[in-house]
């Protein structure tokens, strides 16, 4: 008799865009698995922090004792590991460009997401709210107190911080009512982003669409309102299973379904460019720059290294394609007014997982004076673990 599958523990915040993306993964899966939600003080500090130098979730702890974070590597990690119901599709024409969408989801929709939650004063309230009685009950301070604290940090960090202006807003704005729009269009058509059952592309979508727009006061109502039909999939997403038979199969390989096109066009006007210029100035040594987005100038923007990495991996996985799968891929990209921006300066190296290959952490060892340091700061989500050399600008 065999025994029993060992679970991982994935450790999450219940209101965290990237652990329902993960959630949604294992449960599509039926990977076993225990669910923590960690605390501030308790897990987050005593075990997630020593053992993957970050104050995030999602993490996952292995049956045997290894530590994993970041999504993205992450779903390739168990694709390797557990291939039943396989969310990259083998057809690599269709496997880059959902891992492209992923990509651009996962990073894309990440400041209007933010913006929603922490800009407009019924989100901001309720979701502070729900972080002093949940995963910062343990703190000393009185919950009105620290819900207080909440909302000034994170539209310190994630609103003004993060380019949200008076003069950005209406396009930060936009880039989530127009992927609404994009989506709802392809969701009255077929029941997921690339035919009859989820791809990485739809968990892609699904951290931003599920755990803030579908949940989150103000950008709920829009979508129940603008796009009925995201709402209906964010269900679907989260009852899905591989082994469900009512599920069909995927669009012919070397096609995509025609609802693509305008998602393209947005990745190649919108995010690589963002990518691009985030690059440069990488590369330039700078924390800061202003880039001009679909007509909108975007000032004094956060230098992100992991944004880096993802031009870099989207470009690795570009590079491996067969010569002819790439032939088409290229000329899809052209089309979309993306490829031409995809290879600008070539390779600009991250250094992001020079020490380590992800999603496997490395334990670090933290003293007394860090562990308080991070305890009142955690771990900003755009600090760099190293720098690039230069002696460019430093603003």
């Amino acid at each position: 008799m065999s025994q029993p599958e060992q679970p991982y523990t994935l450790y999450l915040f219940w209101i965290s865009y990237f652990s329902g993306k993960m959630q949604a993964y294992l449960r599509y899966k039926r990977i076993a698995h225990v669910e923590i939600e960690a605390q501030w003080s308790g897990e987050l500090m005593r075990d997630v922090l020593p053992n993957t130098g970050l104050m995030k979730v999602p993490a996952i702890r292995t049956p045997q004792g290894q530590w994993l974070a970041d999504t993205t590597p992450m779903i390739d990690w168990f694709e390797a590991r557990h291939p039943q119901g396989s969310v990259i599709p083998e057809d690599a024409y269709q496997a880059f460009f959902s891992r492209l969408l992923e990509d651009y989801a996962d990073e894309w929709l990440w400041r209007p997401a933010l913006h929603y939650r922490w800009s407009y004063a019924s989100d901001s309230h309720a979701l502070s709210r729900r972080f002093a009685e949940t995963f910062l009950s343990r703190h000393p301070l009185p919950a009105p107190l620290i819900a207080a604290m909440v909302r000034r940090r994170q539209r310190r960090i994630y609103v003004d911080g993060d380019g949200v202006t008076a003069s950005t807003r209406a396009h930060v704005e936009s880039i989530y009512l127009n992927t609404l729009d994009r989506l709802h269009a392809l969701f009255e058509q077929q029941d997921y982003l690339l035919g009859g059952r989820p791809s990485l592309a739809d968990f892609g979508f699904f951290a931003s669409m599920f755990r803030h727009f579908s949940l989150d006061p103000t950008p709920s109502l829009i979508m129940q309102q603008r796009a009925p039909a995201v709402l209906a999939w964010v269900a679907r997403m989260w009852n899905a299973r591989y082994d469900d038979a009512r599920l069909g199969s995927w669009c012919a390989p070397g096609t995509l379904p025609d609802g693509w096109g305008p998602l393209l066009d947005d990745v190649g006007s919108g995010y690589l460019p963002y990518l691009l210029a985030n690059a440069r100035a990488w590369r330039d040594g700078r924390r800061r720059f202003d880039v001009e987005i679909q007509g909108t100038l975007y000032r004094r923007l956060p230098v992100v290294q992991y944004r880096v990495w993802c031009r870099e991996r989207l470009q690795q996985h570009r590079t491996a394609l067969p010569e002819a799968v790439r032939a088409l891929v290229d000329a899809r990209l052209q089309q979309a007014g993306a490829l031409d921006v995809l290879l600008a300066d070539g390779t600009i190296a991250s250094g992001l997982y020079d020490d380590v290959t992800p999603p496997v952490c490395r334990p670090r060892r933290y003293g007394a004076a860090e562990r308080l340091r991070r305890f009142f700061t955690g771990t900003h989500w755009h600090a760099p673990k190293t720098r690039a050399p230069s002696d460019g600008d430093t603003r």
